[in-house]
C-alpha cells in the first residue's frame, strides 16, 4: 500500500468514517451485550451522600450527574459514566427511607449487574433498619456479592470549631481519641446495628467527607483515598484503573479524558469482536473519541489536524495499525476460527489500538492547547506503551472477551 493511500485511508477512517449512525450505535449495543457494565449498586437514603460518591469517584460535576440520571425500575434509576461510552454504571435505589419500600424490582435488576454493593448513611443518622433489613435481603440471596458501607457527614458531629483529623485516623481499630467522642459513637452505633451479614465476607466500613468548596471544609473529599482502597480491596473491578488513570498523573485535562479514553476502548473492543462490523465500527468509534477529545481539550480536528496528528505518529504505525484492522478481519472469516480466535484478535487489537490512539491524541491535544511543539519521539512511545496498557486493562476487564 503506497504511503499517500495509507495516509489518505487512515485520514479518513479518523475523520470521517463510512458508517451511518445507526449502524454504529446497533455494533455498540451488541458490543455491549457481550460486554455489560459493572455496577456498583448504591442503597441510602435521599441526602445520604449517594451523588456525591458518584461525583468524587468520577470527577464528573453534581449538576452534570443529576441530569445523566435514567430511570430503570420503579424505584431506581442509572446513571452511565462516561455518558456516550461508559465503563461504569451507578444504580441509585430511591425508595430506601420511604413507607412500604419493596426491594424485590431492584434486586432483581442487578440480579446479573451489581458487583459492589454500596451503602451510604449519614453518621449523625441512627435510623438506617431500612437499610440494614435490606442489605440483609441481598446478601442472603447474594452472599458472594462485596458490601462496602459510606458513612458519610463526619462534620455535622465535630466539636464547634472542630477540622477534619489528619492524618485520616478510621482505618485504625480502636478508634483514636482524637475521634469526637460523639462520632467514635455513632460510628461505632450504625456498625453495630448491622451486624453480621450472611455470606463468608463481612461488610468494610469507611467513614467519608465529600464537600464542596464552598462548604469550607479541606480538604473537600476527605476521607476519598481510603474509599477508593477499600473498593480496590474488596472488588476485582479495578475502577480505579478505568476511571483515574495513570498513576502520578496530576494535569485535569488527562485526569478528564481517562475514563473517555477507556471508554471507548471498551466500545471498542465489543465491536471489535463482532463478525464484519470492526472494519468501519472501530474507526468509527475512535473517530468518535477523537472528536470528544478535540472537544475536551478546546481544539480543533479537521483534515489538517488528523494529517499532522498522523505525520507526527509516523509510518510504522499507520501501517501496524492498517494492518492490526485488516489482518483480524481476514481471520475472521476462516471457517472455525472466526468466532474464537478472530473474536479475541479483534476484541484485542480494537481496544488496544483505541485506547493507544486517545492516550498519543490527548497528549498532542494537551501540547497544541499549550502552544508547545508536539516531540514526535515523545508521541510515538505513548502510543506504543499505551497499546500494552490498553491491552492490559481490557484483559482484566471484567466480562472482557480475553478474560
Amino acid at each position: 500500500m503506497a504511503k499517500s493511500d495509507l495516509w489518505r485511508r487512515l485520514s479518513d477512517a479518523l475523520l470521517n468514517p463510512q458508517v451511518d449512525a445507526a449502524t454504529l450505535d446497533d455494533a455498540l449495543r451488541a458490543a455491549r451485550a457481550r460486554q455489560p457494565l459493572p455496577v456498583v449498586w448504591l442503597l441510602g437514603k435521599a441526602q445520604a451522600g449517594k451523588t456525591s460518591i458518584i461525583r468524587a469517584l468520577t470527577g464528573s460535576e453534581t449538576a452534570e450527574i443529576g441530569n445523566g440520571f435514567q430511570p430503570c425500575t420503579r424505584t431506581a434509576r442509572f446513571y452511565d459514566f462516561p455518558a456516550e461510552a461508559p465503563v461504569v454504571r451507578f444504580l441509585d435505589t430511591r425508595g430506601l427511607g420511604e413507607v412500604a419500600y419493596d426491594p424485590a424490582d431492584d434486586i432483581q435488576y442487578c440480579e446479573s449487574r451489581a458487583h459492589l454493593l454500596l451503602g451510604v448513611m449519614k453518621a449523625a443518622d441512627i435510623r438506617q433498619d431500612q437499610i440494614f433489613e435490606v442489605l440483609h435481603t441481598v446478601r442472603r440471596r447474594h452472599p458472594e456479592w462485596p458490601v462496602l458501607m459510606a458513612q458519610t457527614g463526619l462534620h455535622e458531629l465535630y466539636m464547634p470549631g472542630g477540622e477534619h483529623i489528619e492524618p485520616y485516623p478510621y482505618q485504625l481499630e480502636p478508634l483514636p481519641h482524637q475521634v469526637p467522642s460523639d462520632l467514635a459513637r455513632a460510628l461505632l452505633e450504625q456498625r453495630r446495628r448491622l451486624g453480621s451479614l450472611p455470606g463468608a465476607t463481612s461488610a468494610r466500613w469507611v467513614p467519608i467527607d465529600l464537600t464542596q468548596p464552598e462548604d469550607g471544609w479541606e480538604p473537600v473529599n476527605y476521607g476519598l483515598e481510603a474509599l477508593w482502597a477499600a473498593v480496590e480491596e474488596i472488588s476485582t473491578l479495578r475502577l480505579q484503573t478505568l476511571l483515574r488513570g495513570d498513576a502520578g498523573v496530576r494535569d485535569t485535562y488527562a485526569r478528564t479524558a481517562h475514563p473517555h479514553i477507556a471508554g471507548y476502548a471498551v466500545a471498542a473492543a465489543g465491536v471489535g469482536a463482532l463478525p464484519l462490523v470492526d472494519l468501519v465500527g472501530v474507526p468509527a468509534v475512535q473517530a468518535k473519541l477523537l472528536h470528544t477529545l478535540a472537544k475536551l481539550y478546546g481544539q480543533s480536528w479537521d483534515r489538517r489536524s488528523v494529517s499532522e496528528f498522523l505525520g507526527l505518529l509516523g509510518a510504522s504505525v499507520g501501517v501496524a495499525y492498517v494492518a492490526r484492522l485488516l489482518g483480524r478481519e481476514i481471520v475472521k472469516l476462516i471457517p472455525g476460527w472466526g468466532q474464537t480466535v478472530g473474536a479475541v484478535w479483534g476484541a484485542s487489537a480494537g481496544g488496544a489500538t483505541t485506547f493507544a490512539l486517545g492516550k498519543a491524541a490527548g497528549y498532542y491535544f494537551a501540547r497544541r492547547r499549550e502552544g508547545r511543539a508536539v516531540d514526535p519521539a515523545r508521541l510515538r512511545q505513548i502510543y506504543a506503551d499505551a497499546l500494552v496498557a490498553g491491552a492490559n486493562i481490557l484483559k482484566s476487564k471484567p466480562g472482557s472477551p480475553s478474560s
